[in-house]
């Protein structure tokens, strides 16, 4: 919760040596409060602490939704991009993670990996399948929840 600063006012703002593989940025690293937010110290950090504790509560309901139905790294992702408005950190993370998911989506239309991942898909429906099969060949259409005792 450091702004990286001990005048009033200012924030963090990494130089252009310090961005990732040295790309050029619309907008430096630091705090995107309003202007009258940063002028005060008090209601900055204040500003902080909203945004830490919106952002914890948004990514920790995306954890929740990981193992239950619903979007979990959708929800986690934008817990970070909450906080990415306010923290150098989270800013760095989540460019770093565009970067890794940009590299695989590239990756991934490569064709050689391309065939790799449908042959794979396909032998895996091929055991899919013969286990259906022999489930159904074993036991028949009958639910195991169905079965009468014996």
């Amino acid at each position: 919760m450091n702004t990286g600063s001990d005048e009033p006012g200012e924030v963090a703002v990494a130089s252009d040596e310090t961005k990732a593989d040295g790309a050029q940025s619309e907008q430096g690293l630091g705090s995107k409060a309003p202007q009258f937010i940063k002028a005060r110290r008090a209601l900055h950090l204040s500003w902080q602490v909203g945004v830490f504790v919106i952002g914890l509560a948004v990514v920790g309901l995306g954890i929740v939704m990981l193992p239950l139905p619903g979007p979990g790294w959708v929800v986690i992702f934008a817990g970070m991009a909450i906080w990415a408005t306010e923290f150098v950190w989270a800013q760095l993370v989540l460019r770093w993670t565009k970067r890794k998911v940009t590299e695989a989506a590239q990756r991934a239309l490569d064709p050689k990996v391309r065939r790799r991942n449908i042959t794979l898909t396909v032998i895996g429906l091929v055991i899919v399948g013969v286990l259906v099969g022999i489930y159904l060949w074993k036991f028949g259409v009958v639910m195991p929840w169905k079965i009468k005792d014996q």
